[in-house]
């Protein structure tokens, strides 16, 4: 019995491109491109500079592991090229509650990234339909998205450091597809677009973008409300009621603000922009981690949600308002003593000294409480 004869490959041109971009349109992705699968030579020289330097400030993410994360044929053996997606995730923002609330940033108002990774998974099933091997990354440590998706020519990186797409903005998620596939990949990076403009340097509420394309992360209001431990006590006025994310250099920047609205995100009705102060901080530890575990929190603990709720209370709640008096008298007492230094930092900035204890038996409680306003 003869063997049957190996189906030929599919020739990989700009159509057999345009067809695997055309599996991600029902999906709401706006942008793609192909980027070669070569090492990520200029990101892992920017990682080594910045660990170097001091200013990662202990977040992991692609700076954990920069050889595997700047190496795309780490994450796929034999891959030739990476097809590069980009969903806007712009929604409108929805009137803010009476009650204190505190501001979410829009990347995490709703999952964006669960509708990219359907258009992800739908080029990747049909390249390994055709005989390619092909695995999908989007929000992934495994390969640094800004970077394949500079290569593929969707944009250019702002000096945020953010990805700035022709006539879009920076509104976006990125995600990819690496595969042994040899797509026609892109030879031409796109022009810098920034020029002379320094708007978000200048709007930066803790001046974290050091320079052009360097962040301090220490100082990313992003990534203090991420990463686990006490806010440091200079960062905490700045935070005003920033619950998690920080959009501020996106709300100036001129591509953004003038093109974003253009490849807005159709309306979903459960967006959340705000959240609740007082329910954070009264509500079930299960309640919080249903309502709000797919963000990123450290050990998936909400701790960290009420920290961040305690620093917001101290910025923005009413010192007359009894709930108020009550929930800071109840975490000043909290059996948690991280969640104490915020609370007695919360009082004493709404003028309640009276609540705060004397002393308290943990040092970095007894310090808070020494420390002059």
């Amino acid at each position: 019995m003869r063997r049957a004869e190996p189906l030929p490959s599919p020739v990989t041109d700009a159509a057999y491109v345009a067809e695997l971009t055309g599996l991600t349109q029902p999906f709401g992705v706006t942008h793609t491109g192909v980027a070669s699968a070569d090492v990520l030579t200029r990101a892992r020289d920017a990682i080594d500079r910045r660990v170097a330097a001091g200013l990662t400030d202990g977040m992991q993410f692609t700076f954990k592991n920069p050889q595997r994360s700047t190496t795309p044929q780490l994450a796929v053996k034999g891959a030739q090229s990476v097809f590069v997606a980009a969903r806007p995730y712009l929604l409108d923002t929805p009137e803010r509650p009476a009650e204190v609330s505190a501001r979410v940033g829009r990347y995490a108002w709703v999952d964006h990234y669960a509708p990219l990774r359907e258009a992800l998974w739908a080029v990747a099933t049909r390249l390994r339909a055709d005989g390619f091997k092909a695995v999908p990354f989007a929000d992934d440590n495994s390969i640094v998205d800004r970077e394949v998706a500079y290569r593929a020519g969707i944009g250019w990186f702002g000096k945020n450091a953010n990805l700035l797409l022709p006539g879009a903005g920076s509104w976006f998620v990125l995600g990819c597809v690496v595969t042994t596939a040899a797509l026609p990949v892109n030879e031409t990076p796109v022009a810098d677009g920034c020029a002379s403009c320094r708007r978000c340097l200048d709007a930066c509420p803790t001046g974290a973008i050091l320079e052009p394309g360097v962040i301090d992360a220490g100082r990313c209001l992003a990534w203090v409300l991420q990463k686990p431990g006490i806010i440091p006590r200079h960062l905490r006025a700045a935070v005003g009621d920033r619950i998690y994310g920080c959009d501020d250099c996106q709300e100036v920047c001129p591509p953004t603000v003038r093109f974003g609205p253009k490849h807005a995100a159709p309306a979903v009705p459960a967006a959340t922009a705000w959240m609740a102060v007082l329910p954070m901080l009264t509500g079930s530890d299960e309640d919080l981690i249903a309502r709000w575990g797919r963000w990123y929190l450290a050990d998936r603990h909400p701790r960290w949600i009420r920290r961040n709720a305690l620093v917001v209370l101290g910025n923005i709640g009413d010192a007359a308002d009894a709930a108020v008096q009550q929930v800071l008298a109840e975490y000043l007492a909290d059996d948690d003593p991280m969640l104490r230094v915020h609370a007695v930092w919360a009082a004493r900035r709404l003028g309640l000294g009276h609540l705060m204890p004397a002393t308290d038996p943990h040092p970095d409680v007894r310090q808070e409480l020494q420390t002059a306003p």
